[in-house]
């Protein structure tokens, strides 16, 4: 758009280019960059180390209440669970680093990697992420595990970092969940169960349960309410493992003949598939039957 220009001076022919108005206000603009980028020192480096597993774990924030006001049946919804996990496939599909999630209640645990490199492993950036994926999932699902009933405020998810260096810390990690998991069910179903059937108060189920044992509880429930509580189904007691499954799907697929002529011919093709089990994984039966979810510990 601009050529060169003559320009007499001293007697002597120079050349000078004019420099577009636009570009006045760009050279303006990387200059005050320059000058106030400093700030950027004020970020701490939040890179999370090699060679660890990164685990995210996202809990629900204030669910308590946040489940009276929906009317979450009790002492398990299975539409709420069923929401929680529709929510946390979402967030695999979207990282496939993620090799393994594990949930219960109002709680996900993602698992990715060693190797990741999702957002140069920074851990402020990977839990934002997986946070606000999450609970943009939880509402954008919201309707097709609870129908009509209306959702009267967003839910909120705070979250955590944690690395673990090796395959046991990883392996007693997700077992601790699970414990935790049938420690806090099993209180629930005989708490409820009590409230529910027995004819209790609240108070008065807690003052029931207070000191007793797994033992104990159980046996409230067998004999008192006719309740094996291993029959319980197994989504409550063990909760939700997320995995990568290869999957083999047939497809049609549209083939071009030379006479131009088109052609449909079914195509079997393998792809990877979130999948969800409900079993125990603190034994070493899940992950022999899963090997491809460990890393090897000598890298």
């Amino acid at each position: 758009m601009f050529g060169p220009v003559p320009s007499r001076l001293s007697g002597l022919i120079q050349t000078y280019i004019p420099t577009p108005v636009g570009r006045f206000f760009s050279c303006g603009i990387g200059m005050a960059k320059s000058k106030f980028e400093y700030v950027r020192n004020f970020e701490t480096d939040d890179t999370c180390l090699k060679n660890c597993y990164i685990v995210v774990r996202l809990d629900g924030r204030n669910f308590h209440k946040f489940s009276e006001q929906h009317n979450f049946s009790k002492p398990n919804d299975g539409r709420a669970l069923g929401l929680m996990t529709r929510s946390a496939r979402s967030v695999m599909e979207d990282m496939d680093d993620v090799i393994i999630s594990y949930g219960q209640s109002d709680e996900y645990s993602f698992v990715f990697k060693r190797s990741t490199n999702w957002f140069k492993r920074r851990a402020s950036k990977l839990m934002t992420h997986v946070a606000s994926h999450f609970s943009s999932s939880y509402v954008f699902y919201w309707k097709d595990y609870f129908g009509d009933q209306p959702l009267l405020y967003p839910p909120g998810f705070d979250g955590r970092v944690v690395l673990y260096p090796s395959n046991r810390n990883l392996r007693d990690y997700l077992s601790w969940r699970q414990a935790d998991c049938h420690i806090n069910n099993l209180y629930n179903t005989v708490f409820w169960t009590l409230v529910q059937r027995g004819g209790l108060t609240t108070t008065q189920a807690e003052d029931r349960l207070k000191r007793t044992l797994a033992a104990d509880k159980n046996e409230i429930m067998f004999s008192e309410f006719d309740i094996n509580y291993n029959n319980e189904p197994p989504i409550y007691r063990k909760g939700t493992s997320l995995i990568w499954k290869k999957m083999e799907e047939t497809v049609t697929k549209h083939v071009e003949l030379p006479d131009e002529e088109e052609k449909e011919v079914l195509v079997t093709r393998t792809r990877r598939r979130v999948s969800a089990c409900h079993c125990d994984i603190v034994g070493d039966q899940f992950w022999e039957e899963h090997p491809d979810i460990l890393e090897d510990d000598n890298c």
